[in-house]
């Protein structure tokens, strides 16, 4: 396995719609395998494939968020999800201080449905359909969002956002 580079905004590959997996080969399984550990060490808790630069329909999540991240004794295990969609959302939830590996120190609270219905294939090719709640169902949004092009900071006031890109522009500057 492998770490691979995590673009950030505004990396073009991170604000188009990403394509299809046609056939769930060898080298699907290894970026999946390289997106888990690379999620991991990041550290984060969801990774969707154009955040490493891949214009795959493809997610990985760590399935239990916040549970024994600091007992180093436990394994880390992550999903996947190839060519996953959201088919069905109900109620609604502010996620607080919402984050994401591709808009470095930056977060704010997004709006989001506090559960969701899930549809995809899981690496073995097998479909899955499954309900997510809470947290996990906003990591669902947040990488499905991903493989559609959209960000989270476009998910939250047109101020905030402007203050976002003042901000990253600051910095670009800098460097």
């Amino acid at each position: 396995m492998a770490l691979l580079k995590i673009y950030h905004y505004p990396e073009q590959v991170l604000l188009e719609k990403a394509l299809p997996v046609e056939t769930i080969d060898e080298t699907i399984i290894k970026l999946v395998n390289d997106m888990g550990e690379t999620m991991f060490d990041a550290p984060g808790v969801g990774l969707a494939a154009p955040q490493v630069g891949e214009s795959k329909r493809i997610i990985v999540y760590n399935p239990s968020p916040g549970a024994s991240e600091d007992d180093e004794d436990t394994p880390q295990e992550f999903k996947a999800l190839i060519n996953p969609e959201i088919i069905a959302s109900s109620g609604s939830i502010t996620s607080e201080d919402e984050a994401c590996l591709s808009v470095p120190d930056y977060s704010s609270d997004v709006k989001r449905f506090e559960t969701v219905t899930v549809r995809g294939l899981n690496l073995e090719g097998k479909k899955l359909e499954f309900d997510a709640q809470g947290i996990l169902a906003v990591i669902m949004q947040h990488e499905i969002d991903h493989l559609d092009g959209v960000l989270y900071i476009d998910r939250i006031s047109a101020l905030k956002r402007k203050m976002y890109k003042k901000k990253l522009k600051k910095r670009l500057e800098n460097n």
